[in-house]
């Protein structure tokens, strides 16, 4: 599945949590594949994490993701995505490690930060994280576009002849 992926363009893959995946990691990192780590909240596990909440609050639990982040690190990660965590432990794990930190969610202190595209364009659905900052009200524009469509189909203005073939 990681050579189909890498021959459709992909440039690395990225693998959520460390426990029970380090010969997996070692295995894609073996082949030459880089490989991103995601710590913090997982979507793909949000279900066994107790729903979308904050990770890394208590102290065991914020010592248990930083060493998951050295595991990740040693495993051959070349960067790490940290999401939904404290400020203060997106820091702490920023300092913890030499490869890049990626915040979503983790505070200002990490190495970089990325949005979900959705969530950027303003497409947030009901649930919107405390994170979530929205640079265009995407609902609302895509609304916009959707009535003047259905106005101008109605009053025959669409398609007119610029949109039309000719025989």
């Amino acid at each position: 599945a990681v050579a189909a992926l890498m021959r459709a363009g992909a440039q690395a893959v990225k693998l959520e949590g460390v426990a029970g995946h380090e010969d997996v990691i070692e295995a894609i990192v073996g082949s030459g594949v880089p490989v991103m780590g995601h710590l913090g909240l997982t979507p793909q596990s949000v279900n066994a994490l107790s729903g979308f909440r904050v990770q890394g609050r208590r102290e065991d639990d914020a010592v248990r993701i930083v060493e998951d982040a050295k595991r990740l690190e040693a495993l051959g990660c070349f960067s790490i995505v940290l999401e939904c965590v404290p400020s203060a432990l997106g820091a702490r794990i920023t300092q913890a490690v030499r490869i890049p930190t990626i915040g979503v969610g983790a505070g200002p202190h990490c190495d970089g930060q990325v949005l979900v595209l959705h969530d950027l364009l303003g497409f947030t659905g009901s649930h919107r994280p405390k994170f979530v900052r929205s640079y265009l009200d995407g609902n609302a524009v895509v609304r916009d576009a959707i009535d003047r469509f259905d106005a101008d189909v109605k009053h025959g203005a669409f398609p007119s002849a610029a949109e039309s073939y000719d025989a």
